[in-house]
């Protein structure tokens, strides 16, 4: 009796184990293009069957500098939404990082009028006012 549970659990579990079929299609790539050059610059792009569409630029800044070098590249890419929205963000990425822009992402509510007058006396004010120096006197605790 206890052969045939094994037997039956290991079959089981076989069936239970096996890759399951895959229902989708394979996405065709309808484009694509790459070029990498020695001075450390590059440009790719590529299209998709389900309207991917993708490219950019890089270049290596300050080559040879010790300590300045830095990677830059430029872009974009789109694609449609599940609810079918396009979606497209162009970029920037470089020693400041990754920067992009869309429609579709969130922006920063403006900053309110009594802040930003704050943050413009703020900046006017000399570098030692700035720094909570209380005119060259410190608290003493």
């Amino acid at each position: 009796m206890i052969p045939a549970i094994i037997l039956a659990s290991s079959l089981v579990l076989a069936v239970l184990g096996a890759p399951q079929q895959s229902n989708t299609t394979p996405i065709p790539i309808l484009r694509y293009e790459s070029e990498v050059n020695h001075d450390g610059s590059y440009k790719y792009s590529y299209e998709t069957g389900n309207e991917i569409q993708v490219e950019e630029t890089g270049v290596l800044k300050n080559p040879g500098v010790e300590g300045q070098e830095a990677q830059s590249a430029v872009g974009s890419f789109s694609y449609t939404a599940p609810d079918g929205t396009r979606i497209t963000v162009t970029y920037t990425a470089d020693e400041n990082g990754f920067q992009p822009q869309g429609a579709h992402l969130p922006t920063p509510p403006p900053i309110p009028e009594a802040i930003q007058r704050a943050l413009d006396y703020i900046a006017s004010l000399p570098p030692e006012k700035r720094q909570g120096d209380q005119g060259g006197q410190r608290r003493r605790r």
